[in-house]
């Protein structure tokens, strides 16, 4: 369906107990199509992918036979992330009597235990109407959903009663104790400090609305930012990199539980870890909270309430889940202002309302898990062990015939997925449903103390969303590597008469947050022209911009860089954050790296949020003097926050403009101007033709070229990407890359790396750089991925598509930019990459003009072996092959 279908959402979430089935989209009959498909799905049973033995070459009856399956490796593959597996098995340690006590998802080597039977019996009675809950949003009839509901499926059944509520946890009469081990972190800045351990406590119903208000606001002020007394305690101290992975409250089971802990912690450390819990619980008892940290996680709640996201539906419906979930109101869960209206009711009669709660709650509470984890060098090896001992068990019990049985049902299996699918009983859109045009985003240009400045009206709901954009052209190369680190840190650091907590409060209690992020943005008519930059981003209420203005004046004109211990505390924290990220984003680092060779733009991207920035950021957490980076980051200052090179943005209401523009009229003139002029570092700068943008950068020595990296990694999966350097987004033939990524990927892509292949995931993409990509997520394999990737070139080459797939790949292309915008990024697009209403709509017509002619000559120009040049990455385990290649950059 998501190739017949407009679909702005469509997916599926198992959690510890429920799955929930989403979909969203902006057009009526795409809606009931999606409906009708929905219900049906989920409420018959058809054969899925779970586990299977077969053979390792499903075509070679004496190839050995393994086990296969997209779940088993999706699983396996979530299972190389220690952080995941800490969370999950801290939750069934913490629930150990119910359902809590298993992995929803399955744990790889139990889900080879589960039988046809088991799975068939279990869906019966779960996945039955009778044991389901329906949530729509929107300004559809509430009607027509019921009736559909009704007639495609309540109807069909009879109701039963699958007694599927999970009772409550018995309380434990003593805390207890569990440790762990996991893989090594190849990316530890400090290989003797990979310890993990954090105390867990088991709360109350999630189902009593105003206890879970409390309750989740009461942990924010435990746990969040530097004024949390928990942060205080264990993080400034340097015990160890960061929280543990679970922190703070979760109401994703029908008790509660509130989390603390650290990772990176050395294992002398770890008793003072406990000490350190349970001390600063009494600590919290005794002293309190101060009042205005109350009130600035009051007034975030405000924001979250009136910030608009496109997401608002499928928001609220993830919210109420899992307190609905156990027949708990889900409309006073939602009634948020009452339960602030009580909470403030209760503090003013009761001054030790929060004290007493923790008192309860955590120092009385014998019903706490102490769950640590240390790392083992031999962890994947035994996992492996155990695996072939599972397997070499199942097939020391298979008879001659059951082995021919086996070989020829993964024939029938392969010859399967090797027929195209019939998806002529699924409904489905037409293009023609598609609206012509772009619908206009109106923008005024103005300037503010002499920077560009775009206005954009929108129903912001009191909220003001403020945008700068500065150049890094002047910037001298050997800083660039720390730009990351800087934007990090710089709101974070203190800044004018405020140190660091004071400034860290003062933007809870006024602003949404100020945030810094580099950028690295393609130019729209040449692959080696582009933008850098850095973005600042924040929002308010109305009322608070100059607050919010005073804060921003301050980072600009005197930010405090003399806190050695602060900024190695903030360093080693993004070290770690950067570490565990790989395992949950593998393909997009493997794409990065895979375009660091093709543009001078992929290149710079690589340096500012790929594997190289990884590698980077651990180098300069194990130094042990920070003094020269403190020197670095002034210099970087004096580059980038200057009004020089600065243009902004403001979205907001239309009766909000004027106060906005006057509020950001005296930041500008607030910042303080350069002695003397800064020349860009490179001499080919150009200048790009609309008002309010910014000058751009060309390297005249970048010279793309092949280029394949491997990096070893300690998981037991592959990610795979491939990029192939193709047009620019204005270019004709930009259009038809679009539409043959998207068919690439349902028609051929899907299901040879997916079905046949066991990944998770993989496909193609296209986006506004002019690059190309293929990728692979959760793969078992490596070089036999690279090969689908070059047969699915050979497959466009030949044609071997019809009207009806092109069709549905325009379909999902235009849903991907159709999705909604909130009011917040109106005009973004537009602010950022300089693309005009009338080049989207150049672009649009261009979308619906591709043929199948098109999409044959341009797999033929860009995609064919001798046309393209294409980097290669992956991420993944020892590969004695790739290693032995010296056409291999092995990392």
């Amino acid at each position: 369906m998501l190739n017949r279908s407009l679909s702005t959402f469509m997916n599926a979430f198992t959690a510890s107990d429920y799955t929930m089935y989403p979909f969203s989209t902006q057009n009526a009959k795409d809606f009931q199509n999606l409906l009708s498909v929905y219900l049906d799905a989920v409420s018959y049973w058809t054969e899925q992918e779970g586990w299977r033995l077969e053979n390792e070459n499903p075509t070679d009856p004496n190839s050995p036979l393994v086990f296969k399956g997209v779940v088993f490796n999706e699983m396996k593959g979530a299972f190389c992330d220690s952080e995941s597996m800490y969370a999950q098995r801290l939750q069934n340690l913490l629930y150990p009597d119910h359902t809590y006590a298993v992995v929803s998802g399955g744990e790889p080597l139990t889900i080879l235990d589960l039988t046809w039977d088991q799975l068939k019996q279990f869906h019966a009675t779960h996945y039955h109407p009778s044991n389901a809950r329906f949530f729509t949003y929107g300004d559809l009839p509430l009607e027509q959903h019921l009736k559909q509901i009704h007639e495609n499926a309540l109807s069909r059944f009879e109701r039963i009663e699958p007694n599927t509520a999970v009772p409550l946890q018995p309380n434990w009469d003593k805390p207890r104790e569990y440790h762990m081990t996991c893989a090594p972190d190849a990316l530890a800045h400090d290989p003797h400090r990979q310890n993990t351990l954090c105390i867990a406590y088991l709360l109350g119903d999630i189902t009593d609305t105003f206890e879970v208000f409390t309750l989740s606001l009461l942990s924010s002020l435990m746990v969040s930012g530097p004024n949390s007394p928990f942060y205080k305690a264990l993080i400034e101290p340097k015990i160890g990199t960061d929280f543990s992975s679970v922190v703070g409250y979760s109401r994703n089971t029908r008790q509660a539980s509130f989390t603390v802990g650290l990772q990176g912690v050395a294992e002398a450390d770890l008793e003072k870890v406990k000490r350190i819990i349970c001390q600063t619980v009494d600590d919290i008892v005794a002293n309190g909270f101060e009042e205005e940290r109350i009130e600035a996680q009051l007034h975030k709640i405000e924001i979250q309430m009136k910030h608009q996201s496109t997401s608002f539906g499928l928001t609220l419906a993830c919210y109420i889940a899992p307190c609905w979930n156990h027949d708990g109101d889900p409309v006073k869960l939602l009634q948020i202002s009452e339960s602030v209206a009580e909470f403030r009711r209760c503090l003013r009669d009761h001054p030790y309302f929060l004290q007493d709660k923790v008192k309860q709650y955590f120092k009385e509470n014998i019903h706490r898990l102490t769950l640590s984890m240390s790392p083992d060098q031999f962890y994947f090896k035994k996992k492996a062990e155990e695996e072939e001992a599972k397997l070499q068990q199942k097939v020391a019990v298979l008879s001659k015939q059951d082995k021919k049985d086996i070989y020829e049902k993964g024939l029938q299996l392969l010859s399967a997925q090797s027929q195209p699918q019939d998806t002529s009983c699924l409904p489905a859109l037409k293009v023609s449903d598609i609206d012509p045009t772009v619908p206009a985003t109106p923008v005024q240009m103005g300037h503010a103390g002499g920077v560009p400045v775009q206005y954009c009206e929108q129903p912001t709901n009191g909220l003001v969303y403020f945008r700068a954009m500065c150049s890094l052209n002047t910037l001298p190369e050997d800083l660039k590597p720390y730009v990351p680190l800087f934007c990090s840190v710089i709101t974070r650091l203190g800044s004018g008469a405020l140190d660091y907590r004071q400034q860290a409060l003062l933007m809870e209690l006024k602003t949404g947050g100020l945030f810094i992020t580099p950028q690295v943005i393609p130019d729209s008519d040449d692959l080696d022209t582009y933008e850098q930059g850095i973005l600042l981003t924040s929002s308010c209420l109305e009322r608070n911009l100059p607050d919010m203005f005073h804060l921003w004046s301050g980072i600009f004109n005197n930010p405090h860089f003399d806190d050695n211990e602060r900024l190695r505390t903030l360093l080693t924290m993004d070290a770690q954050e950067l570490s565990n990220g790989i395992p949950n984003s593998g393909d997009v680092y493997a794409m990065t790296r895979a375009a660091r060779s093709l543009s001078p733009a992929g290149e710079l991207m690589e340096a500012f949020c790929g594997m190289e920035q990884v590698a980077f950021m651990k180098r300069i957490a194990e130094q042990s003097d920070l003094t020269d980076i403190l020197r670095k980051l002034p210099r970087i200052k004096r580059h980038l926050l200057s009004q020089d090179s600065m243009r902004c943005a403001i979205n907001a209401a239309p009766q909000n403009v004027p106060g906005a523009s006057l509020e950001l009229e005296k930041f500008v003139k607030s910042i303080t101007t350069r002695k003397k002029e800064l020349k860009p570092v490179r001499r080919n700068i150009i200048e790009f033709g609309n008002e309010g943008s910014a000058p751009q950068q060309q390297d005249p020595n970048f010279k793309p070229c092949q280029m394949k990296t491997y990096f070893q990694m300690p998981f037991p999966v592959y990610y795979v990407g491939q990029c192939v350097r193709t047009v620019p987004y204005s270019h004709q033939d930009h259009a038809s890359l679009c539409v043959l990524a998207q068919m690439m990927t349902a028609k051929f892509l899907h299901k040879e790396i997916r079905e046949k292949g066991g990944a998770y995931g993989g496909g193609a993409k296209m986006d506004h750089s002019g690059l190309f990509s293929f990728y692979s997520y959760r793969d078992p394999n490596s070089m036999q991925t690279l090969n689908v990737f070059r047969r699915a070139v050979d497959w466009a080459k030949a044609g071997q598509f019809s009207q009806q797939d092109i069709d549905e790949a325009k379909l999902s292309v235009f849903a991907a930019i159709d999705a909604p915008v909130a009011p917040s990024d109106k005009g973004m697009t537009r602010f950022l990459s300089g693309i005009s209403d009338e080049l989207k709509q150049q672009h649009r017509e261009q979308l619906f003009a591709v043929s199948h002619e098109a999409l044959t000559v341009v797999s033929a120009s860009y995609l064919g072996l001798g046309q393209r040049t294409c980097g290669v990455a992956i991420i993944g385990p020892e590969n004695e092959g790739i290693r032995k290649d010296p056409s291999w950059v092995v990392k």
